[in-house]
This record gives C-alpha cells, sequence and structure tokens, in this order.
C-alpha cells in the first residue's frame, strides 16, 4: 500500500527553519557564549598567549624564535632556542611567508638526521665556547641538537641555558654571574610539580636580557 507523499513544500520549509535554528544555535550562540567565557575566565590563553614588551607585543608565549643577524646566522648577543625546522617558510608557497609545524619522522638511524645531529653539534660547540672555556661536547644536551615534535618549541632545557650563557655574557659585556642569575630566575619547574621537565622559555628570557642590558624595566 502506498503512503501519501508529503508536500515537498512543507519539506524545504521545515529544512530551512531546522538549518537557520542549527545556524544560530552552532553558528552564533555557541561561539559567542565561548568566546565569552574564554575572554572573562582566561583572556590572556584565548588571545593566544601574547608576550609584551615595551607595550608591543612581540609574539606568543606557545611558539618559538629564531634570532638571526641580518646577514642570517645565529646572533651571538641572544639565547637560542632549539633547531627547529618548524620556524623556517612553505617553501611552496611564494606569496606567504608561513609557519610550518612538524617534526621530521626521521628514525633514529637515519643517516641524514645522523648528519644533521651532528653538524648541530659541532655549531653548538664552536658557537659557545668562549676563551678560557671550551664547551665539552659530552655536556650538550639532546634539545641543543633536536628538534621538537612540533618544531615550534619555545622553551630549552636549564641545561641548555646554562651552556649558553658564557657566550650571552661576552657578547653583551655582562658577567657569567649576572646571566646565570637571569636563567634561574626564568627558569620554570614541573607543572604540578610531577608534570613535564623543568624549562626556560626563550622569548622571555631574552626579553629579560634585553632589559639587563639596556637598563630599560
Amino acid at each position: 500500500m502506498n503512503t501519501p507523499v508529503r508536500n515537498p513544500v512543507r519539506q524545504v520549509w521545515a529544512a530551512l527553519r531546522a538549518l537557520l535554528a542549527l545556524t544560530l544555535v552552532c553558528g552564533v550562540l555557541y561561539p559567542l557564549a565561548v568566546t565569552g567565557a574564554a575572554q572573562a575566565f582566561m583572556p590572556g590563553r584565548a588571545n593566544g598567549s601574547e608576550i609584551t614588551s615595551d607595550g608591543k607585543v612581540v609574539g606568543s608565549a606557545l611558539i618559538g624564535q629564531h634570532y638571526v643577524l641580518p646577514g642570517g646566522g645565529p646572533d651571538p648577543k641572544w639565547f637560542q632556542p632549539r633547531p627547529s625546522a618548524g620556524l623556517g617558510t612553505n617553501s611552496r608557497n611564494t606569496q606567504y611567508s608561513l609557519l610550518v609545524s612538524g617534526a621530521s619522522n626521521l628514525a633514529g638511524d637515519n643517516p641524514e638526521l645522523i648528519d644533521r645531529v651532528t653538524a648541530a653539534k659541532e655549531a653548538v660547540v664552536r658557537d659557545n665556547s668562549v676563551p678560557g672555556h671550551p664547551v665539552d661536547p659530552a655536556t650538550v644536551p639532546p634539545d641543543a641538537v633536536t628538534s621538537s615534535g612540533s618544531g615550534l618549541d619555545p622553551d630549552i632545557s636549564p641545561a641548555y641555558a646554562h651552556l649558553q650563557v658564557r657566550r650571552v655574557a661576552a657578547r653583551n659585556h655582562l658577567t657569567a654571574g649576572q646571566v646565570t642569575e637571569l636563567v634561574e630566575r626564568h627558569t620554570e619547574g614541573r607543572g604540578l610539580g610531577f608534570i613535564g621537565e623543568p624549562r626556560v622559555n626563550v622569548l622571555r628570557l631574552n626579553i629579560a636580557l634585553r632589559q639587563l642590558v639596556t637598563g630599560v624595566r
């Protein structure tokens, strides 16, 4: 037995009403509620964990930055982050300079990765050795020669920060003690006392370094 076919106009109108209602709830009211709650309870995180200096936004606490000389190469005056292809640009897009996130996915015994780590270790030893205080290759921590999974890690280990102390002090005409104290002051412990590892945010550390050098707070 055939069932009567509903009026197509009524079906279309019911579908439109459902579409409008869902659009209002899911596309307007829900985003506004979530945005309002985020701005009310955690505005810093909601706005991208921005870090300001001299009244200007200079970066995010969640994304690493390179500190390079105008002609290229690391600027020896600043603390450097861990290696990261994620801080490069997207070579497939020639119109915009994009921030690329991702790991190399190379196996631990991959010759390319071994060569990359070896070269990075040699550079760390060379760049951070100062007269009378050469860097012992055995003391170079893993994060000084490897990138993170995201490629955008803003933090380095306290060991890597301390390894850079004498080079940064010499380049900025400071004492090693002054810079060491700066590193220790910006070393964050494990979350809740047991989650993760101690870390140093490179951007915050370099802002404090600039303030120390210029005397501007």
